[in-house]
């Protein structure tokens, strides 16, 4: 069974407003792992008194309360996945899309204690070219 928006931000002890709604809707809504800047965008014309500021702080408290995740996969842009189930992701080097990869055994990793560290997140980055742009790549075909 799907969770609403608003059974998701309760589930993770927040607040729901119509901008926390907003911008979990469009994440739930969206797999394209989308920076604040993009969410902003989207949202922007349907809700005209959001700001920037509102997002990136939203942003911030869903990822502090566990309700997304942050992806730092790029180098310029922070990056937000409404899926936190444990998974990898993939960046292509060409157009710069971020897909989901799913992985056996990261679930298993980030619940160990591994060498006496205790593993609270676990994220596992990979990068090269999708399946649109490999044969864009110098070298590959």
């Amino acid at each position: 069974m799907k969770t609403s928006v608003i059974d998701r931000l309760q589930e993770h002890g927040i607040k729901p407003s119509l901008q926390r709604i907003a911008i979990m809707k469009y994440l739930m809504g969206n797999y394209t792992h989308p920076t604040a800047d993009i969410i902003f965008n989207k949202l922007y014309p349907s809700i005209p008194t959001l700001s920037k500021t509102t997002v990136y702080n939203t942003l911030k408290l869903l990822a502090q309360q566990g309700a997304i995740t942050e992806i730092t996969i790029d180098e310029k842009n922070v990056r937000y996945d409404a899926d936190i189930s444990p998974h990898a992701h993939f960046r292509c080097k060409h157009c710069g899309s971020v897909f989901d990869l799913p992985v056996k055994n990261l679930a298993s990793i980030a619940a160990k204690n591994i060498q006496g560290f205790v593993v609270t997140d676990a994220q596992l980055y990979c990068k090269g070219y999708c399946k649109k742009c490999k044969t864009k790549a110098p070298g590959l075909c």
